[in-house]
């Protein structure tokens, strides 16, 4: 033992460490709680009783070297660096420290849920890999309901059926499960789908969903909810319009359209000359999603509604292509360094 304890010593005298990471390696390995100094104290008990004493302080004295030596490769290491320093030619043209900015999503998902936090609404996140409960049958989809099928979803695993969540309405799901009505959550976040990138549609994208369940909650709740939120983000002479639709997990159902901010409901190409322009579905939360999640439809009621993010931001800034959203382009982005 005596002998491994001299083979150490010299090593640590031997040391040296000429960048930060070889420093650490030093430290971690030999003086750290998991280093050589650590396991030879535990190896304490293994030692006979009447050399316990000598042992001892064999290794304490071996700890305090090593210390000292960590001392001072660490203050040689400071010193070689502010000597680099000294030596840099400030002669050289200066690098610029360029500033980043928030990216346009980012902006309006975060602008969104300020909107509804005002009105109550908090903000909830879930796993972006989902089971077939949370993400399909919790939410009321037929086992033959096509978005099962693997042209709209990306299976990881079948057998159990592990997908990537089509929908953030399995984070809705999640909370019925552990939360108590009555509640408002808003929940943001990357959804994916299998469908063929175009200016129109991505395969991965953002959505924000709402929820609100509590007794005697109302279509009218709904609506009122709905044009708050499109005045707060279109502008004060925005109106909303609910065209009746049909979704597994709501009933009713409706598609929600809003004037278009870009010609004020008069007709232009960004809303096909209607005057309105969809962006997004709600209704009434399905009795049978109540259920699924341990809540009694007949002492509670809500509503959901959910929206594509880029969407929203295409409309807001009048962008007419999605994928420049993913492009990383950076004159695309930095049109949005003022945000």
């Amino acid at each position: 033992m005596l002998e491994q304890i001299k083979k150490i010593e010299e090593q640590i005298e031997k040391a040296t460490a000429q960048t930060k990471e070889e420093l650490e390696d030093f430290r971690i390995g030999v003086v750290g709680r998991k280093g050589i100094i650590a396991d030879l104290f535990s190896q304490m008990k293994t030692v006979a009783p009447e050399e316990r004493k000598t042992f001892g302080q064999t290794v304490n004295a071996l700890k305090n070297a090593a210390q000292d030596k960590f001392q001072e490769l660490q203050d040689a290491l400071e010193s070689l660096q502010a000597t680099d320093i000294n030596h840099q030619d400030l002669t050289l043209p200066n690098i610029p420290n360029e500033m980043g900015s928030v990216h346009p999503i980012t902006k309006v998902r975060e602008e969104i849920s300020r909107i509804f936090e005002r009105i109550g609404f908090n903000i909830s996140e879930g796993p972006e890999i989902e089971d077939d409960w949370h993400n399909f049958s919790a939410l009321n989809f037929p086992p033959n309901h096509p978005a099962r099928e693997m042209q709209d979803t990306f299976f990881i695993e079948k057998d159990p059926d592990i997908a990537l969540r089509t929908h953030t309405s399995s984070v809705q799901v999640r909370i019925m499960e552990n939360a108590k009505p009555p509640f408002r959550t808003l929940s943001p976040g990357r959804v994916y789908r299998n469908e063929t990138i175009s200016a129109r549609a991505h395969c991965i994208f953002h959505q924000i969903e709402g929820l609100y369940v509590d007794k005697n909650v109302s279509f009218k709740d709904l609506k009122d909810t709905l044009y708050y939120f499109a005045k707060e983000f279109f502008g004060p002479n925005s109106k909303i319009r609910l065209r009746p639709s049909y979704f597994p997990f709501t009933e009713p159902s409706a598609e929600l359209d809003v004037s278009c901010s870009v010609c004020g409901g008069k007709g232009c190409n960004i809303c096909k000359y209607s005057g309105w322009v969809e962006i997004g579905g709600c209704g009434m939360v399905d009795p049978n999603v109540l259920k699924a999640s341990g809540i009694d439809p007949e002492e509670y009621t809500g509503f959901a509604f959910g929206m594509g993010i880029e969407r929203m931001t295409m409309l807001k800034y009048k962008i007419n292509d999605l994928r420049l959203f993913t492009e990383n382009d950076l004159r695309f982005l930095r049109q949005f360094e003022g945000l």
